[in-house]
C-alpha cells in the first residue's frame, strides 16, 4: 500500500497564502486571509509577520493590506534569466543597443510596480542603471504605462483606490484621472513615454510584448539621458522598440 507523503501544516499554510495571490486580487487583509483559508487569526498573524520579515510579503501605507513582497520577485528574476522570454529579449536588445548605444530593459508587472527582469547595458559614461529585480511605480514609468494599458478602468480603480498618486518628480502623473487619460493615448499608439517622471533628466520609450490572447505580458524599454536626446535618436528609439516588441511577440507567441 502506497504511503502518503508527510505534510508540514505550517508549510502548507504559507503555500496556501501564496496561492491566494493567484486570484484576481493583489492584496488581502489579515481577516480576509484567515477567513479564506479557514485559519485562526492568531496563527495567521504570526505567519504573515514571518513572511513580512523575510520580504515575501509587504503591506501598504495603512499596514492592513498584505501583498507579495520583492523577495519572491527576486527569485522569479533569477529564474526568468534562463527562460525563453529573456533569451528572446537579449536577441533583440543587443541589436537596439548597437544602433542606439543606450540601455535597454525588459520588465513585468508586480502589483502597482514595474519589475526589471533583464537589461542590456552599454558603455556610455552617463546612463540609466537599474539592478535586476528593482522596481519603479507603474504610473511613473513608460513600461509601467504599457503594462497598465490593457487593463479596464475598473481594474485601474481597484489597483489605485485613491485618486491621488505618489509623485517622484514635478512631471509625475499625480492622479488616477490623469493616468486614465494617458492610458487612452498609450492604447491608441501602442507605445508609452516617460519624460522625466520617475527620474529627473531621464526619458524613456516602452512597448508591449503581447501573447496570443492579446494580453501584455512584458514590456521592452530604452532609457536615455535628456542631455543626449536628438530628434533622430528619439525617432530611432521609437522604431527600434516597436520593431523589437513585434519580433519578440511573434517569436514567443505566434510562431508554431
Amino acid at each position: 500500500m502506497e504511503q502518503s507523503s508527510p505534510r508540514v501544516k505550517s508549510a502548507d499554510r504559507v503555500l496556501d497564502i501564496f496561492e491566494l495571490f493567484t486570484e484576481e486580487k493583489d492584496s488581502f487583509t489579515l481577516t480576509e486571509i484567515a477567513k479564506s483559508l479557514n485559519m485562526p487569526s492568531s496563527s495567521t498573524y504570526q505567519i504573515l509577520q514571518n513572511m513580512l520579515s523575510r520580504g515575501y510579503l509587504e503591506t501598504d501605507s495603512s499596514g492592513k493590506n498584505f501583498q507579495l513582497g520583492n523577495k519572491i520577485f527576486e527569485i522569479r528574476v533569477k529564474h526568468r534569466l534562463n527562460t525563453d522570454l529573456t533569451k528572446e529579449f537579449y536577441r533583440s536588445a543587443t541589436k537596439i543597443a548597437e544602433i542606439l548605444n543606450e540601455t535597454v530593459f525588459l520588465s513585468i508587472r508586480s502589483g502597482d510596480n514595474n519589475v526589471y527582469i533583464a537589461e542590456k547595458q552599454i558603455a556610455q559614461p552617463m546612463r540609466f542603471n537599474n539592478n535586476l529585480g528593482s522596481v519603479l511605480p507603474l504610473h511613473a514609468s513608460a513600461s509601467g504605462k504599457i503594462l497598465l494599458s490593457r487593463m479596464s478602468d475598473e481594474e485601474i480603480d481597484s489597483l489605485y483606490p485613491n485618486e491621488q498618486l505618489l509623485t517622484y518628480t514635478s512631471k509625475t502623473i499625480s492622479s488616477v484621472t490623469a493616468l486614465k487619460a494617458e492610458l487612452i493615448k498609450v492604447r491608441e499608439e501602442n507605445i508609452a513615454y516617460n519624460y522625466g517622471e520617475s527620474i529627473e533628466g531621464v526619458h524613456c520609450i516602452a512597448g508591449p510584448i503581447i501573447d496570443m490572447e492579446g494580453h501584455v505580458v512584458a514590456s521592452v524599454s530604452v532609457s536615455i539621458p535628456e542631455i543626449r536626446i536628438t530628434d533622430l535618436l528619439w525617432e530611432n528609439a521609437h522604431l527600434c522598440i516597436s520593431k523589437a516588441c513585434n519580433e519578440i511577440s511573434n517569436r514567443m507567441y505566434l510562431q508554431n
